[in-house]
Formats: structure tokens, C-alpha cells, sequence
């Protein structure tokens, strides 16, 4: 990640959220597509030497995307996101929650609402994303197992595909 590129996380106890604004060196629709492409986004979402692999995605209202993240052992942790809301180039909303290979939900860890909305800023993009748990217990939890570290991994992942895409 460049120096002037935004990256601002944030945790909200009280709302039981957590908050990332983040700016890439990218133009929107090149950015769009990272997120919302599986193609694209199994290059870039798990944080290495961990890898994305989609089993399946539509990516629309009412649709899902059901992937695993795989480590370099083999291990995997599945997670499927039920798309609620699509606004192309503009955001989406999805209910994220960790499953099975079927997609079928677990309660090994808790799931959140995600609200991601991009916005173009010339050369760049700038997205904003939300994560809503149901409980503080939920939040903390999530945070327990690296969510920040991983995550920002990841944003740094996507920076390089960005990059290679020039």
C-alpha cells in the first residue's frame, strides 16, 4: 500500500460494528470488479499464505457467494455471503456467516452484516465498509481471531492485483 492511500479501521463497541474506510489507486469500475467478481476476488480476499476458492457465486439480490479460505496445511473455513442489496458501482449488502462446504451455517464463529459502498475520487476509489454484529460478544469475537490483521492483509493483496492491472 502506498503512503497516501486512505486506510482507517475502526471498532465501534457500542454500535457492535466495525468500520474500514479504504482508498485504492484504481479507477471504480476496476475496483467494482475486485469486489464483486469471484475470479477476482479469490486472488485477493483470504490474507497470505492463505488462499480464497469460490465454489459458487451469483452475485445479485438474493444471491450468494460460497467460498473457502485454505491455508497452506490444507485447512479450510468456509463462509457464505446471502446477498441483500445490489447498487451497481455504488454498493452492496450481504449477511456474511461461516458454513459448511454446502453453505449450510455453523455457529463455530459469528456472522455480520456487511455494507460496502464505493465512490470514485479521481484516480482513485474510495470504499467504505460496515460490519454489524448482533452482539458485543459477537464483535469481540471476531476481532479475537485477527479480523483486523487479516483484513488488512487483504486490502494490501488487493493493492497488488490493482497494481498488476495497469
Amino acid at each position: 500500500m502506498k503512503a497516501n492511500l486512505l486506510m482507517n479501521f475502526s471498532v465501534d463497541k457500542e454500535k457492535k460494528k466495525i468500520n474500514v474506510e479504504r482508498e485504492f489507486e484504481a479507477p471504480l469500475e476496476t475496483v467494482w470488479a475486485a469486489w464483486t467478481q469471484h475470479e477476482l476476488q479469490d486472488q485477493w480476499w483470504a490474507p497470505k499464505p492463505w488462499k480464497a476458492n469460490t465454489k459458487s457465486q451469483d452475485f445479485k439480490a438474493g444471491g450468494h457467494w460460497l467460498y473457502a479460505m485454505e491455508g497452506p496445511d490444507g485447512a479450510k473455513q468456509w463462509s457464505k455471503s446471502d446477498y441483500i442489496s445490489v447498487v451497481p458501482m455504488k454498493s452492496y449488502s450481504a449477511k456474511d456467516a461461516f458454513c459448511d462446504e454446502n453453505g449450510n451455517i455453523t455457529n463455530e464463529l459469528p456472522g455480520s452484516l456487511w455494507t460496502v459502498q464505493f465512490k470514485p475520487a479521481g484516480e482513485f476509489t474510495h470504499v467504505s465498509i460496515e460490519l454489524k454484529f448482533d452482539t458485543l460478544k459477537d464483535l469481540e469475537k471476531i476481532i479475537a481471531t485477527g479480523f483486523k490483521e487479516g483484513f488488512t492483509m487483504g486490502m494490501e493483496n488487493l493493492d497488488a492485483l490493482l497494481e498488476s492491472k495497469k
